[in-house]
């Protein structure tokens, strides 16, 4: 028994050093007390071999050391702080409108030039983007923009002549657009990016609603351009972590040292994507409904406080009903993600939207401060969700070679309907007074419904 035991074993070591290692797999797999140590060990010479490939060019989720999670942490953190600054700017204005109003003198349909001028700095800021992507890189281009905002701050916060104080709107338009555009393209190819846009676009909204808090503040003090040195602090905390975080390099070198997985055709594929990018009939969808839905959020936002005092005769302490709404804002973004993935984002956006109209209807006709406070709240849960939703579609249907570009696009203008649609409705209250606001919100949320109706299904375009 011993010596055929030998004789076996010494058969099959000769046929192990003559024969292939595919016909050793084949073996092992017919020899029942051997197979799996040998397949075992094949299969894990194969994983290293992958793993030694692939190891200078992209990461799994799954293999990445503590070393890189920390650095994903803290490069979505800074992030969401960017995103933070953007809601705040925001969430400053509506407060601070009827001071401005009275300390320069000028009426509703002069003082809406503020939205004009941040309107022309976003539309500027998001072609501005398209034309840099590409040419310089992720992180340039985050300190870039942010540099624009503490330039605009730093005027405004002296109350300088009415010109120069909103010139700095366009300066701020140009930076708040690239830093926009950049921070939701980069988010947008992470890992369970949904879950993360969510919670990117929730900061926005606890900026939005902390704005107003401090705002509310200033307002009512001799020095209430002093609010504007509070900005100007921010932002250069802003400019500073974006260059310590970034170090101004490339969106794919950013992934890689977080261990993130780099996409197909990404940033570095979609150098010279301009002339596609505008001629896909998507983008343009989405663009356009980012740009009603930031106005609808934005006019609410900015409006609602003068609508208060001078509609519903509300007190100084009207400006917290702002930070109400961008604080449902911020908590749709949040509490919501699960009803969202329940229904479907196409389908339950749909439904955020007709309960919104309900709602604004509701504030439109019935004359409680109470109740128009409180309502303009919950307007505000349901309003949250629809711009991540709005960009994760945009991530499904597009190619990756334009993903980024697109995005930053779509962003940028997009954008722009937080200075087009306050502004309009600056223009139409100065001649038939701020009653109009209501049927113009609850209109514009209507569009905003056909908007979402023409956007592609969930494929990915050719």
């Amino acid at each position: 028994m011993t010596l055929a035991s030998f004789e076996l074993q010494d058969v099959a070591s000769k046929r192990r050093s003559t024969e292939p290692s595919v016909h050793s797999v084949a073996r092992s797999a017919r020899s029942p007390s051997k197979s799996r140590v040998d397949v075992a060990q094949i299969t894990g010479l194969a994983n290293d071999e992958a793993a030694s490939r692939n190891a200078t060019t992209t990461s799994t989720a799954t293999s990445r050391t503590r070393k890189q999670k920390i650095v994903a942490h803290v490069q979505f953190f800074t992030l969401c702080w960017t995103l933070f600054l953007l809601g705040w700017n925001d969430g400053t204005i509506g407060p601070l409108l009827p001071r401005i109003r009275e300390v320069y003198g000028v009426g509703t349909a002069l003082v809406s030039l503020t939205f004009v001028f941040a309107c022309v700095g976003f539309v500027s800021g998001a072609l501005l983007n398209m034309y840099l992507t590409g040419k310089m890189s992720f992180g340039k281009i985050l300190v870039f923009g942010s540099l624009f905002q503490v330039a605009a701050y730093a005027i405004q916060c002296s109350a300088p002549p009415f010109p120069v104080f909103f010139f700095a709107y366009a300066l701020n338009g140009i930076g708040l657009a690239l830093q926009d555009a950049q921070a939701n393209s980069f988010v947008a190819t992470l890992k369970h990016s949904e879950t993360r846009m969510g919670i990117l676009h929730s900061v926005y909204g606890i900026g939005a609603f902390a704005a107003p808090l401090v705002a509310t503040q200033f307002a009512q003090l001799p020095r209430w351009s002093f609010h504007f040195l509070t900005s100007l602090g921010l932002a250069i905390s802003n400019t500073a972590t974006l260059a310590l975080v970034f170090k101004l390099k490339d969106q794919d070198d950013c992934l890689r040292d977080a261990g993130e997985i780099i996409p197909e055709n990404s940033s570095e594929g979609e150098k010279g994507a301009f002339k596609q990018i505008m001629t896909t009939k998507a983008v343009h969808l989405v663009a356009f409904f980012i740009l009603v839905y930031v106005g609808v959020e934005v006019t609410i936002g900015g409006w609602i406080v003068t609508f208060i005092i001078e509609v519903r005769e509300g007190g100084p302490s009207s400006g917290y009903i702002a930070s109400g709404f961008f604080g449902g804002l911020a908590l749709g973004r949040v509490i919501l993600l699960w009803v969202n993935k329940k229904i479907g984002e196409r389908r339950v956006l749909f439904l955020y939207g007709i309960l919104s109209i309900a709602l604004e209807i509701t504030v439109w006709f019935v004359p409680s401060l109470i109740q128009n406070a409180v309502a303009v709240s919950i307007v505000g849960v349901l309003l949250g969700p629809m711009c991540p939703i709005a960009i994760n579609q945009t991530s499904r249907i597009l190619p990756r070679r334009i993903l980024t570009g697109a995005i930053g696009w779509i962003a940028g203008f997009g954008q722009a309907g937080s200075a087009l649609l306050p502004f309009i409705t600056g223009a139409i209250a100065s001649s038939r007074g701020l009653k109009s606001l209501q049927p113009l919100l609850v209109s514009m949320m209507g569009f905003l419904m056909v908007l979402w109706a023409l956007v592609p299904n969930d494929r990915r375009l050719d």
